[in-house]
């Protein structure tokens, strides 16, 4: 008989986590970042594998999960839809049930936040939301361990959101009220973030049309591509609705004197945001980006070493 699968912490969303472990998780992020550039040698996962499933490419997110458990002292497996049998038709059940038997952990990037779900009530081990249409809450880590080492505690603070209510728009709200500051969504009719979220976040959350006013005291604007990863029969449609959503130096200038710019990248200099911006004294978006290695390491380490 299957045995069941047993009780573990998946991080699916960023509320799966409490306020408390959500500020530690990111002093240890900063921790790990110290313990890494200083040549120390912390390798805790020895013998420990990380499956990482990939319906959906990726750069970053491939990179900072593979290096992060090299780092750590185990080992990260690759697996596309091409390579396994996820992408021949096994019920997404019996892929979790045989996977989480042979790794220690699993990551999974995909489309439908329902399969990662599924695999998660399937599996033995923790499984982590790499990336989903719906939320991009290891994004969120990276951003919230940016925000906290160039200004501080975000709670309180205002950010601003200019553009789609996508999955990182959603995964902001969730940050808005994990982290308890105050967000903007500037974002045009039709493209608004889902429902039930901004229900949840209450007041909050605030959705407005006008990027400027939505920038007006931000401590923190953040913003992506007009049109994500699998929309691309929409980017004629998307870059008309768009056309007025861009952060540039006018919208900056609305910001708080130390207004920080993030992007989870790709960026599309020119649609998005400017290059005046991106490149600009204020953009802190390669931070970001190594952020992603040092925050999935915090998050690996609090979800196999039970550090809650």
């Amino acid at each position: 008989m299957d045995a069941q699968p047993k009780q573990c912490r998946h991080f699916l969303s960023l509320l799966d986590l409490g306020a408390d472990e959500a500020r530690a998780l990111i002093a240890r992020a900063i921790e790990l970042k110290r313990i890494q550039r200083s040549g120390q040698i912390y390798s805790p996962f020895t013998n420990r594998t990380l499956a990482m499933i990939f319906e959906k490419s990726s750069t970053r997110t491939r990179v900072s999960f593979e290096a992060g458990m090299v780092q750590l002292g185990g080992h990260a497996l690759f697996l596309s839809p091409r390579d396994t049998q996820l992408g021949r038709g096994e019920p997404i059940e019996d892929s979790a049930r045989v996977i989480s038997r042979m790794v220690d952990i699993v990551m999974i990037r995909t489309f439908d936040h329902a399969t990662v779900e599924c695999f998660a009530a399937h599996s033995q081990v923790p499984v982590i939301n790499g990336l989903t249409d719906y939320l991009h809450p290891c994004q969120l880590l990276a951003d919230m361990q940016t925000y906290f080492e160039h200004r501080g505690d975000i709670r309180g603070r205002r950010v601003a959101w200019i553009g789609d209510g996508n999955n990182m728009c959603n995964s902001f709200i969730e940050a808005a009220q994990l982290f308890d500051f105050e967000l903007m969504v500037a974002c045009p009719e039709g493209f608004e973030p889902k429902a039930e979220l901004l229900a949840a976040a209450g007041d909050r959350v605030k959705i407005v049309r006008e990027p400027q006013e939505a920038a007006a005291g931000a401590h923190l604007i953040s913003t992506d591509v007009w049109a994500s990863m699998g929309q691309e029969e929409e980017q004629a449609r998307r870059q008309k609705a768009f056309a007025t959503y861009q952060v540039d130096d006018a919208v900056m200038a609305r910001a708080a004197r130390d207004a920080v710019f993030l992007h989870c990248l790709p960026a599309h200099r020119g649609e998005e945001v400017t290059a005046s911006v991106i490149d600009g004294p204020r953009s802190v978006v390669w931070d970001e980006a190594e952020n992603r290695l040092h925050a999935q390491k915090a998050l690996l380490e609090f979800l196999l070493l039970s550090r809650h």
